[in-house]
């Protein structure tokens, strides 16, 4: 079956000693899985996982794997810099009971195509879980070229791509080429663009994986809906809504970095919603501010969710 719908990158709460908070865990992916939502992906960018111990790592898999029990595919991001490494994180997130692996490009020195055709074949062969390309340029460096992964697609090392390079001329070129391949795996094509996704879905892609989706489920869940039935304008309309509810990633503005301003926004949201119990992001990230906190809460007021 080809992986769609409306795929959160799950937050990881923490305490305020920097522990995983799995009790606020527990209740965020109730709060994902009852806002409808069709599978959950864990150890993403939004998960935080460059900033999580490999113990971290694998208490958030074993917390929420165990706590879904099956409601929804739950893929994991097996994310680090070289293949070995990989491997690793790999191994875990099957035992843990992962549904999928997800994982980028190598990264810290820039690789040659050859050396990231032979990462993700690799994954794939051994790790025995259907594998998602990562295509995050902004981190690694690397941007996946359209011919490698409808390459790895055909031959059926890869089961989707999570496109979060910004490239909507690529992403369609991906889409385009996706569904002239006959006869080979299914192969899911997700953007992790939380403003054109009606777009996305519009040239064909199957899903989102949004960041924001974490705050607000149910819109994306609304806004999946109303472009799978062909109601464009509702579909635009939810969207456009959302767009406005993303500006509280702009909040913490020039004084930290997009990590800080993006994730805290999140937790913060997530936080005056009542989903988790501390807003805290993992070192070195900056705090958002109180003055900042209730600048996001006037937004999510605005949007409805407060």
């Amino acid at each position: 079956m080809r992986l769609s719908g409306v795929i959160p990158p799950v937050c990881t709460p923490m305490t305020p000693e920097y522990e995983v908070d799995t009790a606020s865990l527990v209740r965020l992916v109730d709060h994902l899985v009852d806002g409808g939502v069709d599978a959950l992906f864990v150890l993403g960018s939004s998960s935080e996982v460059a900033y999580l111990t490999d113990a971290q790592r694998r208490t958030v898999l074993d917390t929420v794997v165990g706590h879904v029990g099956g409601q929804v595919p739950v893929l994991a991001g097996v994310i680090d810099m070289t293949t070995p490494r990989v491997l690793d994180h790999a191994r875990v997130a099957a035992e843990a009971g992962a549904s999928g692996l997800v994982a980028t490009a190598p990264f810290y020195t820039r690789t040659h195509p050859e050396e990231i055709r032979t990462h993700f074949r690799t994954i794939a062969r051994r790790a025995g879980l259907p594998l998602y390309a990562y295509d995050l340029p902004v981190s690694v460096h690397t941007k996946l070229s359209t011919g490698l992964v409808l390459e790895l697609a055909a031959e059926g090392t890869l089961a989707g791509l999570k496109d979060s390079s910004g490239d909507d001329g690529g992403l369609r070129a991906v889409v385009m080429g996706r569904d002239a391949l006959s006869g080979e795996a299914p192969f899911s094509v997700l953007t992790g663009s939380e403003v054109t996704v009606d777009s996305a879905l519009w040239m064909g892609a199957d899903g989102v994986v949004p960041g924001l989706g974490n705050v607000d489920p149910q819109g994306y869940v609304e806004l999946y809906r109303c472009a799978s039935q062909g109601d464009w304008e509702a579909a635009r309309a939810e969207q456009e809504r959302l767009v406005r509810l993303f500006e509280i990633v702009h909040v913490g503005g020039s004084r930290m970095g997009g990590s800080s301003s993006g994730l805290g926004a999140f937790k913060a949201a997530l936080y005056l919603r009542g989903v988790i119990d501390c807003p805290v992001t993992a070192l070195p990230q900056i705090p958002l501010s109180e003055d900042e906190v209730g600048r996001i809460g006037k937004l999510l007021a605005a949007a409805g969710l407060l």
